[in-house]
C-alpha cells in the first residue's frame, strides 16, 4: 500500500521525467509582430532642438559658444544668444525650439520627459569641459529616441576624436564656428535621406518650396570659401552612412568644412571652415525662442540679453579659451546693425544690454560710432560690456557712460608683471589703476578678474596681486583659478611641463571650482586655498560691502542677493 502511494507520488512529479535532447534556439521575434502591425516609433514633432542642458549640480552655470563652462558665483543667468543665432540660420526651413535648461532650472527628469515629447529629428548641444560627462548625458537620452545628435563648443573643437572616441552616441562635432557648418550638414543629411529633394541645384522642400529662398546661406559660404560647394549637390557615392537615421554618402559627409563624423569605427577629420567674413550677414538672432524673463544679472532689476557686436579678439592671452574658437581674427558688426537689433530687443521688453564680445573695445571707431547711434536716436538702454586696460582712452569712456554704460569687466589677472608677460598678457601695470579711475569718473562700475595660479605664481605673487586688488577702484572682484583649458597655449605648457595633477579628469579643468595643477612649489589644494583667501580680503572690506548692499533695489534682486551671499559664504567657508 505504501509503494503504491510513493509510486503514486512520483508519476505525479514531473522532475522524474526523462530529460529531452537539447533542442536548437527559436527565441520569439517580436520585432516583426510589432512591426507587422505598423508600430514603429513615433515620429519626430520638432526638425532641431537647440539646447543648453540642464547643469551637473542643478546650480546655474555659465556657458556660451566660445567660452568655457563654470559655476555662477555671481548668480548671473547667461543669455544662450548663440543658439538663438543658428536657429535664424535654420529658420523657416526648419521646425526649431531652444531649450535652456540651465536658465529654467529645468532638472534632467523633466528634461527627458520633454525629449520624449518632442523627439527632436536633430539634436545641437554645446559641450565644456567641466560639463563634459553631463552634457554626453543629454546626447544619449536624444539618440536613445532616434535623433542625430550634433555637438560644438570650446571643448570638441580642439578634442573631437577624444570625444567622439569616449562618447559613442554622438554622431557629429562641429568646429569652430559652428553656424554654417551645422546648415550644410542638415541640408546635405536632408537630401540624402530623401526629405527633400535636389532640382536644378537647388534645395526643394516637401512642400515644394525652396530652401534658403533668400540664397543668404549660399551667399555668406561662398563668400567665406570661394572653393565651396554645396556637400548635397556632389553626387553621391556608393559608400553610405549604414545607419537608418542618415542616408548621407561618406563623399558628401567629407565635403563639409567644419564638421567631424564618423566612417564606419574610424572618424574623420574634414577642413577646417574658414570664418563668416562679414557678421553683418548674419540674420538676426532669433531671441524671442529665448527663455527672455529669467536672464539675470547682479545689481539689475529685470531681464537682460546678450548683442554679439564683434568676434575673436587680437590680444595673445595663453590662458583664454577665445582663441580656441575665433582665433586672432578681427570681425566687426557695423554700429548700424547694431543698433537694428537694439531696436528689436527694446520691442520685446529689453532695456538691459550686455555688449557680448571677446573684447569690445577691439576697435575704438566702431565703439564710438555705436555711443553716437545710441545718443542720436534716444534709445533708453543700459549696458555693461568688457575690456582691457590697455584698450581705452578717458574721451572713450566718457562717452561709453552717456549712452548709458554702466559696468566694465577687465581682465587684470595679476599684479606681477613677470607672470603677465609669460602669459602674454599684454598690458603694462600702471594702466590698470588709470583705466579704471577713468572709467569710474565717468559714472562706470569697475568688475575686475583676477587668476591665482598662472605660470611663474608663488605666494609672494599671489599676496602681490591682493593688494594691488586693494588699491584699484573696484565695485566687484573675482578671483579664478588657472585652469588649463584643451587647446590653448596654457594647456600644451601644462603638458609639455608635467603639471597636470594625476588622474586629471577633464571636468576638473574648471576655473571657479577646483583646479588640476600642481607646480613644484605650489600644489592644487594651495592655489585653491590662496583663490578663496584672496576673494575673502578684497571682499570683507567696507567698500565692497556697502557697493554689495546698495545693489539690492527690489525683491528680486534681494532674493538673488541672499541666494549669491549664502552661496558664497559655502564656497569661501
Amino acid at each position: 500500500m505504501a509503494s503504491d502511494i510513493r509510486e503514486q507520488e512520483l508519476r505525479q512529479n514531473l522532475g522524474t521525467r526523462s530529460i529531452r535532447p537539447l533542442p536548437q534556439p527559436k527565441f520569439p521575434d517580436a520585432d516583426l509582430a510589432v512591426w507587422a502591425r505598423g508600430i514603429r516609433r513615433p515620429p519626430h514633432k520638432v526638425d532641431v532642438m537647440l539646447v543648453n542642458p540642464p547643469t551637473p549640480d542643478g546650480a546655474i552655470w555659465i556657458r556660451s559658444q566660445h567660452r568655457v563652462g563654470r559655476r555662477s558665483r555671481e548668480n548671473m543667468v547667461w543669455p544662450q544668444v548663440s543658439l538663438a543665432q543658428m536657429a535664424a540660420l535654420l529658420h523657416p526651413d526648419y521646425s526649431i525650439e531652444i531649450i535652456d535648461a540651465n536658465a529654467t532650472r529645468m532638472r534632467w527628469p523633466e528634461f527627458e520627459a520633454l525629449l520624449r515629447e518632442k523627439r527632436p529629428r536633430y539634436y545641437i548641444t554645446q559641450v565644456t569641459a567641466p560639463t563634459l560627462t553631463n552634457d554626453m548625458y543629454g546626447v544619449f537620452v536624444a539618440r536613445s529616441l532616434g535623433a542625430i545628435t550634433i555637438a560644438f563648443g570650446t571643448h570638441v573643437t580642439p578634442m573631437p576624436r577624444e570625444t567622439l572616441q569616449s562618447f559613442p552616441a554622438l554622431d557629429f562635432v562641429l568646429r569652430g564656428e559652428p553656424e554654417l557648418a551645422l546648415r550644410e550638414l542638415l541640408d546635405t543629411i536632408q537630401a540624402g535621406n530623401k526629405v527633400w529633394r535636389v532640382e536644378s541645384g537647388k534645395l526643394i522642400k516637401p512642400d515644394d518650396q525652396p530652401a534658403d529662398a533668400t540664397g543668404l546661406m549660399h551667399k555668406m559660404m561662398s563668400e567665406a570659401d570661394i572653393t565651396w560647394r554645396p556637400a548635397w549637390s556632389i553626387p553621391a557615392s556608393d559608400d553610405v552612412a549604414q545607419d537608418e537615421r542618415i542616408s548621407t554618402s561618406h563623399t558628401q559627409l567629407g565635403a563639409i568644412k567644419g564638421l567631424v563624423w564618423r566612417r564606419g569605427d574610424a572618424i574623420t577629420v574634414n577642413a577646417d571652415r574658414p570664418f563668416v567674413r562679414n557678421l553683418d550677414d548674419l540674420p538676426m538672432p532669433l531671441h524671442h525662442l529665448l527663455p527672455l524673463d529669467q536672464y539675470r544679472i547682479p545689481m539689475v532689476k529685470g531681464p537682460y540679453t546678450f548683442i554679439v557686436t564683434s568676434r575673436g579678439c587680437t590680444a595673445g592671452c595663453k590662458y583664454c579659451i577665445k582663441h580656441v574658437s575665433y582665433q586672432f581674427s578681427i570681425r566687426l558688426r557695423t554700429p548700424e546693425s547694431i543698433m537694428e537689433e537694439l531696436w528689436a530687443l527694446n520691442k520685446l521688453g529689453i532695456h538691459n544690454i550686455h555688449m557680448y564680445a571677446d573684447l569690445f573695445t577691439v576697435n575704438r571707431e566702431q565703439v564710438v560710432g555705436l555711443c553716437n547711434l545710441i545718443i542720436k536716436e534716444g534709445l533708453k538702454i543700459k549696458w555693461t560690456c568688457n575690456s582691457r586696460v590697455d584698450y581705452v582712452d578717458k574721451e572713450m569712456l566718457q562717452l561709453m557712460g552717456k549712452a548709458g554704460c554702466w559696468c566694465i569687466s577687465w581682465g587684470i589677472e595679476s599684479a606681477n608683471e613677470q607672470i603677465l608677460k609669460k602669459a602674454a598678457k599684454g598690458y603694462r601695470l600702471e594702466q590698470a589703476p588709470r583705466a579704471l579711475q577713468w572709467a569710474h569718473e565717468a559714472g562706470i562700475l569697475n568688475w575686475g578678474y583676477f587668476i591665482i595660479g598662472l605660470p611663474g605664481e608663488t605666494t609672494d605673487t599671489i599676496q602681490q596681486t591682493i593688494a594691488f586688488s586693494k588699491k584699484l577702484p573696484l565695485d566687484i572682484a573675482l578671483f579664478h583659478v588657472a585652469a588649463p583649458y584643451p587647446g590653448t597655449p596654457f594647456f600644451f605648457e601644462v603638458l609639455e611641463n608635467n603639471w597636470f595633477r594625476p588622474g586629471t579628469q577633464w571636468e576638473q579643468v574648471d576655473m571657479d571650482k577646483s583646479t588640476v595643477l600642481d607646480y613644484q612649489g605650489l600644489k592644487a589644494e594651495e592655489l585653491e586655498y590662496w583663490q578663496k583667501r584672496a576673494f575673502r580680503e578684497w571682499a570683507f572690506r567696507p567698500r565692497p560691502i556697502w557697493t554689495y548692499i546698495k545693489s539690492i533695489n527690489g525683491p528680486q534682486v534681494l532674493r538673488s542677493a541672499v541666494e549669491i551671499g549664502l552661496g558664497t559664504l559655502g564656497w569661501i567657508k
